[in-house]
């Protein structure tokens, strides 16, 4: 077997560099629709970097035209049993929950279409970078679906009427209309995507990683507190961060108008 025919059999691959692993997805003829087995790819893919410790941020990816176009149709009627359709689903928003409890920051590099279930994965995404021409649907309202698991993700990222619209609608927006309404963080050329999606990873990479790995659990975790309890639970895991040693480190060096060295503890 042939490294090429080995790739195109990969429906998950994996490409480390400077502490970023790329996990693209890589079913290009099905614009990487979330098939069962895509999924489960997926799964193991992000399991695997959340127990690497080398790793610092990781990338979502698609290979081809697509960024992901969400489940898989066809799978999706070859199989009418409603026990299959709520594994799959159940499947899927694992695979979001996932993402959010990763302790690496996430990025969505949208290269084009990303629709349905393929939008909800951008939305899960704790960031997202996307070229100009990329275009975002939540289109299952179009074949008589709604699309009520991205709505869980659209609901937390874009205002609820923006969300609802995309909802009711199944209608495309662009890029630049996406980022205005929160779905995505940056807008760039296509032919400037890896080098925008480099600057943001790098940014992260260059920051404590204890810090990273406590503030975006914290982050997710105080949204869903009422406020005066949000403010305790980040009050204990700021006073729990001051006491490390990258805090230590990273003060001292600041006041020494040094680069810190960060120990990631």
């Amino acid at each position: 077997m042939t490294a090429s025919t080995y790739a195109e059999d990969v429906l998950v691959l994996r490409q480390d560099e400077a502490g970023v692993a790329t996990l693209t997805l890589n079913r290009p003829k099905q614009y990487n629709a979330l098939s069962q087995a895509m999924l489960s790819a997926l799964q193991a893919a992000l399991d695997a970097v959340a127990a690497d410790a080398t790793v610092r941020v990781v990338v979502i990816a698609g290979s081809g035209p697509a960024f992901c176009a969400g489940h898989d149709l066809k799978e999706m009627r070859a199989n009418t049993d409603r026990a299959f359709h709520q594994a799959l689903f159940a499947q899927c928003g694992q695979v979001m929950l996932t993402i959010n409890r990763l302790p690496q920051p996430v990025i969505a590099r949208v290269q084009g279409i990303a629709t349905a279930a393929g939008c909800q994965l951008v939305a899960a995404c704790d960031l997202a970078v996307a070229a100009d021409n990329a275009r975002f649907a939540v289109s299952g309202i179009n074949v008589g679906l709604f699309c009520g698991t991205p709505g869980v993700a659209l609901s937390r990222n874009l205002g609820r009427k923006q969300a609802l619209e995309l909802l009711l609608t199944g209608e495309f927006i662009d890029a630049s209309t996406a980022q205005r309404q929160g779905l995505i963080n940056r807008v760039t050329p296509l032919d400037q995507l890896d080098a925008e999606i480099w600057r943001l990873a790098d940014a992260i990479c260059n920051k404590s990683p204890l810090a990273i790995r406590m503030g975006k659990e914290l982050y997710y975790r105080q949204l869903g507190l009422p406020l005066e309890e949000a403010y305790a639970c980040a009050s204990q895991a700021m006073a729990c961060n001051m006491d490390s040693e990258d805090a230590r480190e990273g003060i001292d060096a600041f006041i020494a108008k040094r680069k810190p060295t960060w120990k990631g503890c």
